[in-house]
């Protein structure tokens, strides 16, 4: 199949994410707490994995070490930050609560839009390179999206949605991941100039995400049972993004 296929069926996937949240938000309150530091932990993997074991290489593949590669990733770590700090994307995987308030609606919706937006871009970048790199993106980004959508739902029931309501909003927000997919798509005809710029702002966006939103998530929980099951869903998430790898390899 064409790279355009691959793309609109992975987005689509990604979109169809969104509607977990349903599954999930009427467990009891420590259950969906427990399941979702595993999901966050096994993300926190997939994305340094995905990072360093296929976004980073790739990004140095073409020219080797290149300072402005280096200062690419950077953009993105500060794209990022930038994104989190003047939108007031909060990027929290615990749904709220009393205890653990978010950020209310619209401004929710508006963040993670354009969060799905910029994964739509790096998963059309990632599959424009080769089938493997799309694939590793692609299931890094879903997830990544399993506590994200899960979280993004119980905030849009705190902010008084109904739950059709919130259930349709969240899956139009994450639809903008299709809008995104579409515009890199469209960039395809400068493909070396769009991939080369997209990737290593991808690594770095990958990194901020995992070491400034995730780990911190992580480190709130002290119980020691806790941490080992941490550690082994981080492991299994670098696994993962590992054995993608051999699929470049073959």
């Amino acid at each position: 199949m064409n790279p355009e296929i691959y793309i609109l069926l992975s987005v689509l996937v990604v979109s169809i994410v969104s509607v977990i949240g349903i599954f999930f938000i009427f467990l009891k309150k420590n259950t969906l707490n427990n399941l979702l530091l595993f999901f966050v932990s096994l993300s926190v993997g997939s994305l340094l994995g995905g990072a360093f074991l296929h976004l980073i290489p790739e990004a140095f593949g073409e020219t080797g070490f290149s300072i402005k590669v280096s200062f690419l990733i950077l953009a993105g770590i500060v794209i990022f930050f930038i994104i989190e700090n003047f939108i007031h994307w909060r990027h929290c995987h615990i749904p709220t609560s009393k205890d653990h308030p978010h950020h209310l609606g619209t401004m929710n919706l508006i963040g993670d839009g354009l969060h799905n937006f910029i994964d739509g871009l790096v998963i059309a970048a990632a599959y424009f390179v080769n089938l493997p790199l799309g694939i590793a993106t692609t299931l890094a980004v879903i997830i990544h999206e399993i506590p994200q959508e899960i979280s993004d739902f119980g905030v849009l029931l705190y902010a008084g949605f109904s739950k059709r309501k919130a259930l349709f909003f969240n899956f139009l927000s994450a639809l903008m991941a299709l809008i995104g997919a579409i515009i890199g798509i469209l960039f395809s005809k400068n493909y070396e100039i769009f991939v080369s710029i997209i990737i290593p702002i991808a690594a770095g966006g990958f990194l901020y995400i995992a070491g400034s939103d995730l780990i911190p998530e992580l480190h709130k929980n002290q119980e020691r049972r806790f941490s080992l099951k941490n550690l082994i869903g981080i492991l299994l998430g670098i696994l993962l993004m590992y054995l993608l790898t051999l699929l470049e390899i073959a």
